[in-house]
């Protein structure tokens, strides 16, 4: 049987993708759609306009995201893709009743809310527990920034194997990151922006979290150091980053490289349907176009690996932005909270 959906702000860009990949999956039903009072009350075909779907979704009608939907459906997890202004109420009320997969940032870093990537750190999901000890029948669980998570998967397998001093990373984002209106096509055709607002902080923060450890209900964050400088570039989808890291030991590039290679985590083991079979691919040089839908989209991409200098390396990391780091992620973070039956 599959479990009941409800996805917050369906009519934003993330938001149509978990329609499109949640009416495609054999683990969850879209049970109700929501969004803005603006569109609240009209059919979704008047407003989805990025993907293609069944009718059975086009004529669903919109709730509205800020009246409480689980009196009038049977929910078992909503997925949210409202911005963080209007998420930390909604999805913290919600989250008393049912269980709560979020994009937004609106709570990735609070101290009882797991901030999840599957490969990464499956154990933080304990937190769950803690929300459920303040009264909670539901839980909420965030997925990190979509640059974030493209990093973190990579660092995962170094950070185990040789440990991590020090982080250094440039990235080369998609327009897409920035929703359906975000970034005019007057400003990035022909353009690279070095600025996006907050995503530097979110990038030098949230991977201490992510790599940190669950002690007696905290998380302890990790001490490396993470610099980062993001920029908009006019690729449609794909974050590609230039990262420069700093290990505790000294590995040979062979042995960096084979690392990444052979990183598998417990959603391949579990046969998680979102997860990719290899979440780490290795090609000489990443490219969005060329590889952003290895592992349907839900595998990052890295090369140009180079020793620099003792424990220094150089390398390119890319992943798709909207699937990897959007909407794959929050599906596979309530895959693994079905498996761990905290659904």
């Amino acid at each position: 049987m599959k479990l009941n959906a409800a996805v917050l702000g369906a009519t934003g860009m993330v938001g149509q993708r978990f329609v499109k990949m949640l009416s495609e999956s054999n683990w969850f039903e879209v049970e109700c759609i929501s969004a803005s009072k603006r569109t609240a009350g009209t059919r979704y075909r008047d407003n989805a306009l990025g993907f293609e779907y069944s009718d059975d979704i086009l004529d669903m009608t919109i709730e509205d995201t800020t009246k409480n939907i689980l009196k009038d459906h049977d929910i078992d997890i909503a997925f949210s893709a409202i911005p963080a202004d209007i998420a930390g109420k909604v999805e913290a009320d919600l989250a008393e009743k049912v269980a709560v997969a979020t994009n937004s940032a609106a709570h990735r870093m609070d101290d009882d809310v797991p901030l999840l990537i599957p490969e990464v750190n499956p154990d933080h999901l304990g937190l769950i527990d803690v929300q459920r000890k303040k009264g909670w029948e539901g839980s909420l669980v965030t997925n990190p920034n979509c640059s974030t998570i493209v990093m973190v998967l990579s660092l995962k397998p170094l950070y185990d194997a040789f440990g991590i001093k020090d982080i250094k990373v440039a990235t080369m984002q998609a327009v897409s990151g920035a929703g359906f209106t975000g970034v005019s096509s007057m400003g990035i055709l022909d353009n690279v922006i070095p600025y996006i607002g907050n995503e530097e902080h979110k990038m030098q923060t949230e991977p201490k979290k992510l790599l940190g450890s669950l002690e007696g209900g905290k998380i302890i964050d990790a001490s490396f150091n993470v610099t980062a400088l993001c920029t908009r570039v006019p690729v449609i989808d794909g974050h590609t980053e230039s990262i420069f890291v700093e290990l505790e030991s000294d590995p040979t590039a062979d042995e960096f490289t084979e690392a990444l290679r052979t990183f598998k985590g417990l959603p391949q083991e579990l046969n998680l349907p979102s997860a990719p079979k290899n979440p780490i691919e290795i090609r000489p040089v990443p490219q969005p176009r060329m590889h952003r839908d290895l592992g349907n989209g839900m595998a990052v991409t890295a090369g140009r690996i180079e020793k620099v200098a003792p424990n220094k390396f150089k390398y390119v990391v890319m992943g798709h932005n909207t699937i990897r780091g959007a909407v794959g992620a929050s599906i596979l973070n309530a895959e693994l909270m079905a498996e761990k039956k905290y659904l």
